[in-house]
């Protein structure tokens, strides 16, 4: 769920000096399109910059990474730092800032960071830099993904003689398209080659006629999972593509000045000033490819499938909710849960308090109130009862923390209800992934209020298998769904389904990825979604906790109703879009099984 940023300037810096004031307008724009998606990342950020048609001797190419929360601000204020270093003449002067100030370029890539693999470090973070004596295949790298078959990608690379030095996905792509690039190169210099003699013109030919969609579809042909990636070659030329199955966003806007890529509608919306029709999604399986002329090509990386499984979980919790869309999908979300909620309480309006769970719940909150409204046509009463006093989200903590912060992140609004067992108190969240946070923190804050029942709601269904294309879900003991079946398995005396779950998990390790079932679906067959609701209620409520609690979960179909345009749901049907999904979900059981952790 990183955060990708990429802007094109098509015209030199000094247009810009002289129609805004200042040749800095790309790092400005790129500043807010980094500081908009802060959302997506808090664990480092990365910004690069390719310069156009530096001499010889003169570096093209800069990067600045940093690792931590504050990585925004700490590279821009190092940016800023070495222009506060030149003189005034050199600052007010376009060419002179593009010769002497690392940061003044015609091409940025910025990221966000937040990783999956539980890997750390600043060499971890992007943008990566491939670097070459010649420009045309020097490459930086940075995207929003998730690789499911990095075993294969090692696997290839290094029958080919390469020596990867990383296993991770990126490091793999990284060398997986610089592989490809270089034959592209070659085939392109053998080629011209014939035809001209002076080595400088030879490499400016290949540099207008490298075929950037060629070197990314041999390489992107081998890849499995869930991507958006962005790239700038050394010479000039950019790209940024997706994911056949559509699994990962990226979103456009260009005009005769800028070319701007970011992972959501909104952020481009307010760091352009532009409406949202002007802003365009990129097609599933399509690259969009800015050569250094400024031209501007759409080209199919591979075809898109019929059936695209956008992620959902964008929608319900990780995109922004100021886009007009996503907002509509919340709110619908939160409608729709207006009918069990209800059931909960007995349809007792009167003595009952409406609230959500801050941040990310609170537009599935207006959903809801609007629901309840229609149903019942009566209003309900409204407080915010929960306060997050920390801004730190748990569900992107590493695990080490959560436990500890999510006892503190919330405080509750003490009198917002009636004490004494009198009010039911209904709150809302996006969803419910671990439970630690209601464990050790909301359920113990709320019941301090004394209210008579505790219900609370997620606008998401239950997640009941790992993700492997961009959400740090990974192991199968970490879903409170998953814990609740198994525990109702062992009550009933069915501990045969978890050991033939396993037995027939195990007799597919091996098998090729597009062969491989996913079983553990058979996990959650005998229950109903109320029974494991019940006892997840049972499992997540503290024994000091004194008053009844309920879950009320969002249905898949629901879902899909409000967001009919992202039906990638694998996290709570089981339905991986890739076979490398269903490999994972397979060892994930294997692992939980045998007791191993990883």
């Amino acid at each position: 769920m990183c955060g990708i940023a990429m802007i094109r300037l098509l015209k030199p810096l000094d247009y810009y000096q002289e129609k805004y004031g200042s040749w800095q307008y790309g790092l400005q724009k790129m500043y807010l399109l980094m500081e908009k998606q802060h959302n997506r990342g808090q664990e480092g950020a990365g910004l690069a910059t390719v310069k156009l048609d530096m001499p010889a001797g003169e570096e093209y190419i800069w990067r600045e990474r940093v690792e931590g929360k504050n990585a925004i601000q700490e590279i821009f204020a190092t940016i800023n730092k070495k222009m506060e270093s030149v003189s005034n003449e050199v600052y007010s002067d376009a060419l002179l800032s593009k010769s002497e100030l690392p940061f003044a370029g015609e091409l940025y890539l910025g990221h966000l960071r937040y990783s999956t693999t539980g890997k750390s470090g600043l060499s971890y973070v992007h943008p990566f830099l491939r670097r070459h004596n010649w420009k045309n295949r020097t490459m930086v790298l940075a995207g929003n993904f998730n690789l499911t078959n990095v075993d294969e990608l090692f696997e290839h690379l290094t029958l080919k003689g390469q020596h990867p030095r990383d296993k991770g996905d990126t490091f793999l792509m990284l060398e997986s398209l610089g592989f490809k690039l270089d034959q592209e190169v070659q085939k392109e210099y053998d080629k011209v080659k014939q035809r001209y003699s002076n080595d400088i013109l030879i490499t400016k030919k290949i540099e207008e006629q490298l075929d950037i969609a060629s070197f990314i579809r041999k390489s992107e042909r081998r890849w499995d999972g869930g991507y958006v990636i962005c790239g700038m070659l050394g010479h000039g030329d950019s790209f940024v593509f997706r994911d056949p199955k559509g699994i990962r966003t990226a979103f456009y806007y260009a005009n005769d000045e800028i070319v701007v890529t970011a992972s959501e509608r909104p952020v481009i919306q307010t760091a352009m000033n532009v409406k949202e029709e002007d802003i365009h999604e990129l097609k599933a399986g399509e690259a969009m490819i800015i050569k250094k002329n400024g031209e501007i090509r759409f080209e199919t990386i591979r075809t898109a499938d019929e059936e695209l499984t956008p992620c959902s979980f964008e929608r319900i919790y990780f995109s922004r909710g100021s886009d007009l869309d996503i907002y509509k999908e919340r709110k619908q979300l939160g409608a729709s849960l207006a009918e069990p909620i209800l059931k909960a309480i007995g349809n007792d309006i009167e003595n009952s308090v409406f609230s959500f769970i801050p941040n990310t719940a609170e537009v599935a909150f207006y959903g809801m109130k609007d629901g309840i409204k229609a149903a019942t046509k009566k209003d309900i009463r409204v407080e915010k009862v929960l306060i997050k006093d920390i801004k730190l989200r748990t569900f992107i903590s590493s695990n080490n923390e959560r436990n500890d912060l999510a006892t503190h992140v919330y405080d509750v609004t003490y009198g917002s209800i009636r004490r004494g067992k009198v009010d039911n108190l209904i709150a809302i969240d996006d969803s419910i992934v671990r439970g630690t946070t209601l464990k050790q923190s909301i359920l113990k804050i709320l019941n301090r209020l004394e209210p008579k029942k505790i219900v609370i709601a997620s606008s998401s269904p239950q997640i009941r298998y790992p993700d492997y294309y961009g959400i740090d879900m990974s192991r199968m003991n970490e879903f409170c769904a998953f814990r609740a079946a198994i525990a109702l398995l062992k009550e009933t005396g069915r501990q045969d389904i978890i050991d033939d779950v396993y037995a027939k998990s195990k007799a597919q390790e091996h098998l090729p990825k597009e062969e491989v079932i996913n079983y553990v679906t058979e996990i959650y067959k005998p229950f109903t979604e109320e029974e494991i609701s019940r006892k997840i209620a049972q499992m997540l409520t503290p024994a000091d906790v004194d008053c009844p609690v309920e879950l009320v979960y969002q249905t898949i179909e629901g879902l899909h109703d409000a967001c009919p345009n992202h039906k990638g749901d694998w996290y709570f049907s089981g339905n991986y879009p890739t076979p490398g999904g269903t490999r994972m979900v397979n060892q994930a059981y294997i692992n939980y099984y045998e007791g191993d952790d990883k």
